[in-house]
């Protein structure tokens, strides 16, 4: 009766982090009580919106798309960044050049990368976590953590249940009802992975739900001027980019 043993380590490995996950997506979901900004305020910034929708790589992308749009840098399709004005506006835009380098020319990714990790993001970020509109980084490890503990445990169920059907001297008639019994831990596993999926999409991890409310309210960016362009990048991302070169060096410098 090994096998037994085997099930009750699936069960407890498998109860143990559904429950986690549960207790950390019910988290996540509470409203924080210190916002101070309310969902619908006029006042985000294209940076923030783009946080909220798609975190600091949505932020670098933006970056990279209005300084190109404004001649300030120019992207290549060959995945380079050249300085045309080495003024930067703002804080992320002087971390884009300073991350460029003092040769004027780099690869986007590593450029990319940088703005990402600026502290000027950091900054925007804590802000936003701050008027209950992002999530905290503390919370968004932990879910991410959770979801690939229960991914873990569905592996293991899977491996306990072969090895409790390949047990030396098991009856083969034995091995249907005792894949029925690991099939239910599975099922739990499996069940809660994508319950976890279905009510995180099509919401952004980097979101609270007021600040999903928030994007949610935003009406469709139009098509044609610059400003669309970079409204449709600050929600949908470089997909929004319909010039195909400038697509071209945004994606290469997204393969990081």
């Amino acid at each position: 009766m090994l096998w037994v043993v085997l099930l009750l380590i699936a069960w407890g490995a498998a109860g143990v982090s559904c429950i986690r996950l549960c207790l950390v997506t019910a988290s996540a979901a509470q409203r924080p009580s210190h916002a101070t900004r309310k969902p619908t305020s006029p006042e985000l910034s294209p940076y923030e919106t783009a946080f909220l929708a798609g975190g600091p790589h949505r932020v670098a992308d933006l970056a990279l798309v209005s300084m190109h749009l404004r001649r300030r840098l120019l992207l290549a399709h060959t995945g380079w960044a050249t300085v045309v004005d080495p003024e930067g506006r703002d804080d992320l835009e002087r971390t884009v050049i300073r991350a460029i380098g003092p040769d004027g020319q780099s690869r986007i990714a590593p450029v990319r990368a940088a703005a990402a990790a600026a502290d000027a993001v950091r900054t925007l970020a804590d802000r936003l976590v701050a008027a209950g509109l992002a999530v905290p980084h503390g919370t968004r490890s932990d879910l991410e953590s959770a979801v690939r503990a229960v991914r873990g445990t569905a592996v293991l169920v899977v491996a306990l249940a072969a090895a409790a059907i390949l047990i030396p001297g098991q009856e083969t008639t034995h091995a249907g009802p005792v894949a029925a019994w690991f099939a239910l831990p599975l099922v739990l596993t499996l069940g809660c992975l994508a319950i976890a999926r279905l009510e995180n999409h099509p919401y952004s991890p980097w979101a609270s739900p007021t600040g999903q409310h928030w994007l949610d309210s935003l009406p469709a960016p139009a098509h044609g001027a610059d400003r669309d362009l970079l409204a449709a990048v600050a929600v949908r991302g470089v997909g929004a980019v319909e010039d195909p070169e400038l697509r071209a060096a945004l994606l290469s410098g997204a393969r990081t």
